[in-house]
């Protein structure tokens, strides 16, 4: 049979319908054979599915997932309000917290909220707005304050209806203070003395330290370095009265259990 040269590529030179590219040979296709069973690809056990992610992120390899009505919410960093902060600082954002707390009201499998801080602090106003909604809701809330709860954090400490603090952990109460341009007028100052009424108002409501020793503890000279206020740790918060009890995650979450079933007896009577 005659050949014919093309590219370089010997081939037949008859031209086939079937084949979309008359450059190369013409393979045909095989049909399944109905008589043989489909073979099924052979499966590769090895690590479950986002364990590599979880490693990766969370530093283990599986993650319990525990079904409980108690639904945990982290206050942590600094509080972020209207401006946001820099990449590099752990943060908490209002406009996360706050719907959150509202789906938590209206979640009807959700009988219990614990609040867990460890925050330098941060915007006032962020930070009072989170701590009426706590103070506000209906189903029973603990707060555990772990590392530390200072600033505008000590309100969302005492937001809660009981209060706990890790025997080591801080708190450091110290007056309102403003970063970046500030206009200085007698106006300005009487701004910053009606909102830190807020927070001593505030405070000395869902706690049970005096109006005159909270505000001692906030102007206090010689306890810090480069301001004024009042470091408090441990058992000298429950002392002042400022967090009701000294504990960890085993007390709180037992007395939080026992207010879920306080509350059920009481059926649903907001706590006070």
């Amino acid at each position: 049979m005659a050949q014919k040269y093309v590219n370089n590529i010997p081939g037949p030179t008859t031209f086939n319908p079937n084949n979309p590219n008359p450059m190369q040979p013409h393979t045909p296709v095989t049909q399944p054979n109905p008589s043989q069973p489909a073979t099924t690809p052979k499966r590769i056990t090895g690590q479950t599915k986002g364990t590599l992610e979880n490693i990766k992120e969370l530093g283990t390899p599986a993650v319990p997932e525990v079904k409980s009505n108690i639904h945990c919410v982290t206050i942590v960093g600094q509080i972020e309000g209207h401006i946001m902060l820099p990449s590099q600082n752990k943060t908490t954002k209002y406009e996360h917290i706050i719907p959150q707390l509202v789906g938590i009201e209206q979640a009807e499998d959700i009988e219990g909220v614990l609040l867990i801080l460890n925050t330098v602090g941060g915007d006032v106003e962020a930070g009072l707005a989170i701590a009426e909604v706590i103070a506000t809701m209906t189903k029973p809330t603990v707060s555990l304050v772990l590392g530390g709860g200072h600033s505008i954090g000590v309100p969302i400490a005492v937001s809660s209806n009981y209060s706990f603090i890790a025997p080591t952990a801080s708190m450091t109460i110290h007056p309102i203070r403003l970063n970046g341009l500030v206009i200085g007028v007698p106006q300005t100052y009487d701004y910053l003395d009606k909102m830190q009424d807020r927070v001593i108002r505030f405070v000395t409501e869902h706690s049970k330290i005096s109006e005159q020793k909270f505000r001692d503890l906030m102007f206090k000279t010689g306890e810090l370095a480069r301001d004024i206020g009042t470091v408090v740790i441990g058992k000298d918060a429950v002392e002042y009265g400022l967090i009701d009890e000294v504990g960890g995650i085993g007390k709180a979450l037992a007395k939080l259990k026992q207010m879920i079933e306080e509350r059920k007896t009481t059926k649903g009577v907001p706590l006070q």
